[in-house]
């Protein structure tokens, strides 16, 4: 039995490497589940990956992509037969393994593939995995209340996108950067109280004019290359910086006042989320997901045969919301 999916077998560019063909169809093993696959995404880190940036390949044959979303339509043995048509979401497809999410079935673990409400979409679900995580879980580090301000790097992008409605949830202040009033227009829309664009504006001369002067207590960053050295010009004293992403294998921080000022620097890595801390988050998310509190934004899908322009929309950040590829 075989199925249509996208793989490829050495590092390079999309047009170079990725290819659309028939592979098999493995079955669930004990404790997992196979999901007939409706949609999957391709975020940052599948890219990152398949040019071999981040990692280099590490199996014959990859099948890319993180997330996506289907129905349970096979259980391996120790799984509850009843969960066979359910509607899940899914998180962590390709790490540490062979086969993503970009085919018509993936076989996983049972806990990675999460319930989705009937009134959420296949190509929302899609949009949850690394974006949705990430932003519950920077949150969390934050310990945000309504008593908290925040500076939201990027505040267009799929995962500040989540951070921003979150933060809300919570009470609290956003502040978040933006290039454009286009994506000002969507990232208000999401909630966020203040925007700057960084492209135009002094963003530490904006955030104290903001704030009083005080600065904001933690900053969410998706570049920490980038954006450290703005450190010092928009946190308060003991405020934290919460890391989810860098766009360089080093960054040049302003040591002496993060040392001075008692700065907490926190990084983490949303794929290495341990068992607990992965359960809060799904909880967070489709408890939200079930008061249809959350918008999850995403460009108009790809088919698989466009898969190659799919990766190149990502690569070249030429979409508002998550890049979907429908199965």
């Amino acid at each position: 039995m075989t199925m249509r999916a996208a793989y490829y077998e050495q590092n390079g560019t999309a047009r170079d490497v990725l290819t659309v063909g028939e592979v098999a169809i493995a079955p669930p093993g004990p404790g997992e589940v196979r999901v007939k696959l409706a949609t999957s995404a391709v975020n940052p880190s599948d890219v990152k990956s398949r040019l071999g940036a981040t990692r280099k390949i590490a199996w014959p044959r990859v099948i890319p992509h993180s997330d996506g979303a289907g129905t349970i339509d096979r259980v391996g043995d120790g799984v509850d037969k009843t969960r066979i048509g359910e509607r899940v979401w899914i998180w962590n497809g390709q790490w540490k393994r062979a086969n993503g999410t970009a085919a018509e079935y993936i076989v996983l673990p049972a806990a990675q593939a999460a319930p989705l409400p009937d009134k959420v979409s296949f190509a929302e679900g899609a949009c949850l995995g690394i974006p949705a995580m990430t932003a519950v879980h920077a949150l969390e580090l934050t310990g945000a209340t309504k008593d908290t301000t925040l500076l939201v790097a990027g505040g267009a992008g799929s995962v500040s996108q989540y951070i921003i409605q979150f933060a809300k949830m919570r009470g609290a202040t956003v502040i978040t950067t933006i290039s454009s009033p286009e994506k000002a227009r969507l990232a208000r829309d999401l909630g966020a109280d203040h925007t700057i664009d960084y492209k135009r504006e002094n963003v530490g001369e904006r955030v104290m004019e903001l704030t009083g002067k005080h600065g904001v207590d933690a900053v969410l960053e998706l570049d920490l290359a980038a954006n450290a050295h703005l450190i010092p010009s928009v946190l308060k004293p003991k405020g934290s910086v919460i890391v989810y992403g860098t766009g360089a294998a080093e960054a040049t921080l302003p040591a002496f006042f993060c040392l001075t000022q008692s700065i907490r620097i926190q990084f983490f890595l949303v794929y290495e989320l341990d068992p607990t801390r992965r359960a809060h988050a799904i909880r967070i998310i489709n408890e939200a997901l079930a008061r249809g509190a959350l918008v999850n934004r995403h460009a108009t899908p790809f088919t698989l045969d466009n898969i190659v322009a799919a990766h190149e929309a990502v690569e070249q950040n030429t979409t508002d919301g998550n890049v979907i590829v429908t199965l």
